[in-house]
């Protein structure tokens, strides 16, 4: 019997009183569906940041993270089949020591694998691999009649691009079929390099990315005048055992998850604020002496470094954050970033962490965030004047060609997003087809006027 809760995302706004059921079971997970016909939406571990994964009590969320078994794994394709509801942390903690690793993962292992699908996650590599959905052989969605549908880029191939970036209004992914990435060690050789200037980021990333399989930048968004845009960048690949140490070498494969504290409580409102976050990146900046660091580094340390703090968006205070990724087609990004990180100095809202990255071209899913140029991210605390400073930056990045990634959006609104996404028709007539009752629909999916 589903059970009245209060939920939001990883930005802990906004917070809605759901109807919630965890089945351990698919049969379960299918009566769940087939009941009285009312709204339903998957959630997985609730780490999309808006309301992405929020439905309201009229309907019933679906918690998946008990259907978490791994069902088989081909070493001669590297093809991993597991159930959506297992993170991406349990694969790794699994298959590290094998010598296999994710072939695109996000900025926190955390997330589930059918919500990975479900927004298309890209990565540090998304400018030479693409989206996670490139790597997905093979779908089973739960539609909502109740019937399961195999789907892949070969067979029911509109329906696994309407899904793979579907946002879970497509069905109820069960199962996924995921080709994991060959590796030597459970290291990375990293390179990080100081930018003085946006102007010298994009020109150290354009000069070496060639030669690394990962790319990022730490960028100091409150830096103004001949220092905006100044940057860590740190470029990486998988470690190859001669370059490791003689202690790394006595266990290449060995993975050594972070597992440091909780932050057990929230922190007072307006403790991150423009003056502690300028104090904290010009630490940030100055820690690293040399312009070129080079140094082995373990996985985490590499592509989790956040989740090494449990509940870290408790930083942000009760009241929570907003997380705002755009991204901007090439001819538009030094420009366009420079414009948004003006506005975002303006505005005195401090964000505590901005990460800029190169992505290649569109990846195959209807309603797929990436273009090729350049994506950058800000968490900002929700204080007064966030929703101005929001619609401002919606609409430089909707001039400039560019798109607000849903998977992190709680303030879009309905003729901007239509705008940014101009699949949404191509995906709409899917929808229709698979769920012409439009069973499958979330908060954000209201909000944004998605339906048949």
């Amino acid at each position: 019997m589903p059970k009245k809760k209060l939920l939001s995302g990883w930005g802990r706004h906004p917070t809605v009183e759901s109807r919630v059921s965890r089945p351990e079971k698919r049969v379960t997970l299918r009566s769940l569906i087939e009941q009285n016909g009312a709204p339903v939406l998957a959630r997985g571990a609730g780490r999309s940041y808006g309301d992405a994964s929020l439905l309201n009590s009229d309907g019933k969320t679906l918690f998946t993270d008990r259907l978490n078994r791994m069902l088989s794994f081909d070493s001669g394709t590297g093809v991993l089949r597991a159930e959506a509801g297992v993170r991406l942390r349990e694969i790794l903690e699994a298959f590290v020591p094998r010598g296999w690793f994710l072939p695109v993962t996000p900025g926190t292992k955390e997330v589930t694998l059918g919500g990975a699908v479900a927004f298309d996650i890209h990565g540090k590599n998304h400018h030479r691999d693409g989206g996670v959905s490139n790597f997905v052989r093979e779908i089973e969605l739960l539609t909502a009649g109740g019937k399961t549908v195999t789907c892949s880029p070969e067979q029911n191939a509109d329906l696994f691009w309407a899904t793979v970036s579907g946002a879970g209004l497509t069905g109820i992914i069960t199962e996924v079929a995921l080709e994991l990435r060959p590796i030597e060690t459970a290291y990375v050789a990293e390179r990080t390099l100081k930018a003085d200037d946006l102007g010298d980021a994009f020109a150290l990333f354009e000069e070496h990315e060639p030669d690394y399989l990962y790319s990022v930048a730490w960028i100091d968004c409150l830096a103004s005048g001949d220092s905006l845009g100044r940057s860590h960048l740190m470029f990486g690949r998988h470690a190859t055992p001669d370059e490791l140490t003689a202690k790394q070498r006595q266990d290449p494969l060995g993975y050594e998850p972070n597992h440091l504290a909780s932050l057990p409580f929230d922190l007072p409102e307006g403790v991150l604020n423009e003056h502690t976050v300028k104090a904290f990146n010009q630490l940030f900046y100055a820690r690293q002496r040399k312009r070129d660091k080079r140094e082995v580094v373990g996985i985490d340390p590499f592509f989790y470094p956040l989740d090494a703090i449990g509940d870290w968006n408790r930083m942000y205070g009760e009241s929570g954050f907003v997380q705002f990724q755009c991204v901007l087609p090439m001819e538009e990004s030094y420009d366009g970033l420079k414009e948004i990180l003006a506005e975002v100095q303006e505005s005195g809202l401090a964000s505590f962490l901005a990460v800029l990255k190169r992505m290649g071209g569109p990846d195959g899913g209807l309603l797929t965030f990436p273009l090729e140029g350049y994506t950058l991210a800000l968490d900002i605390p929700r204080r007064e004047g966030l929703e101005d400073l929001l619609r401002d930056l919606h609409e430089i990045t909707a001039r400039r060609g560019g798109r607000v990634y849903l998977a992190k959006d709680a303030y879009l609104q309905p003729d901007t997003f239509r705008e940014m996404y101009p699949a949404l028709e191509e995906w709409l007539e899917v929808k229709r087809h698979v769920d012409p009752e439009n069973r499958f629909t979330s908060a954000q999916a209201r909000r944004l006027g998605i339906e048949p």
